[in-house]
């Protein structure tokens, strides 16, 4: 049995246990992280692109979707973004659990108050409150909410369809300073020597426990795991960066396959610049 599996169905001290909830977090953080990894690899319309024209053509969209001053544009921008993960065996289900659920969640709380402070032509009343909700209340919160969703899709697609190392390697080509690129690939690394280190004291701590704690030893125990842990993990980061430098590395990505521009990359930047400015010109074009 792997240390994943004896984990996730070994002894359970109780369903309201801290640190069995903290550790299912920790898992699937990284079966995300292994599940995009897998995602990238699979023959999809995004995945065949060149990753430079394809950071850029996404870039480029997110840019459109939080410019483009039209409902309709942006609905098709959406639109877009889903036949473009779909094309790229990304499934609906996925994206509404990583991106369009916590967005809607989140940006909704900030648009919700928005169709009833913003001053205009009322449209319908809140009964028993006799909250009004007007028309440019409403179609801002529509923006706000769109905008999110659409950008946040496309900067998924980014990241489920390349590699993490040729997602630096893209922003570096494309002229993003190197030290942003370096604090982006040590940030990303360090993400999983905590997650490692975490599951690690975890699976120490429950093999060394026979039965169930009271409250206060389950809490001075947790306490005491976040300290081992910080202390750890920076020991951790600290070699893993001393064994980058032994090996070469100087905040620059290089990798064994280099990128390679064919005729369908360009093709495809030439599509997304069509539909940028199809998506801008939308409120010119719209009778």
């Amino acid at each position: 049995m792997g240390e994943q599996s004896y984990l996730r169905g070994g002894h359970r001290h109780g369903r309201g246990d801290f640190l069995e909830r903290l550790l299912r977090g920790l898992l699937d953080a990284m079966d995300h992280a292994v599940d995009a990894e897998h995602c990238a690899a699979r023959p999809g319309m995004l995945q065949r692109l060149d990753p430079r024209i394809k950071t850029l053509g996404l870039l480029l969209l997110v840019v459109t979707a939080v410019f483009v001053k039209s409902l309709m544009a942006l609905a098709g921008l959406f639109a877009f973004a889903t036949a473009l993960a779909l094309a790229s065996q990304i499934t609906l289900r996925r994206l509404a659990g990583q991106v369009w659920t916590s967005v809607l969640l989140f940006t909704g709380v900030l648009a919700v108050p928005a169709i009833f402070l913003v001053p205009g032509d009322g449209i319908a009343t809140v009964p028993f409150v006799d909250w009004t909700i007007t028309q440019q209340g409403l179609r801002g919160a529509a923006f706000l909410i769109g905008r999110a969703e659409t950008a946040a899709t496309f900067a998924l697609l980014s990241i489920l369809t390349t590699p993490w190392p040729q997602v630096l390697k893209a922003l570096r080509s494309l002229g993003v300073p190197l030290v942003l690129v370096a604090i982006l690939g040590m940030t990303h690394r360090y993400i999983f020597v905590l997650l490692e280190t975490s599951v690690q004291l975890f699976e120490a701590k429950r093999s060394r426990v026979m039965g169930p704690l009271p409250g206060p030893e389950r809490r001075r125990m947790a306490v005491a795991s976040v300290v081992v842990l910080l202390e750890k993990s920076l020991y951790l980061a600290t070699e893993v960066h001393l064994a980058m430098i032994a090996r070469g590395y100087r905040g620059e990505v290089r990798l064994l396959d280099e990128f390679r521009t064919r005729a369908w990359d360009w093709l495809a930047l030439a599509g997304v610049l069509v539909v940028a400015a199809i998506a801008i010109g939308w409120q010119w074009l719209a009778p």
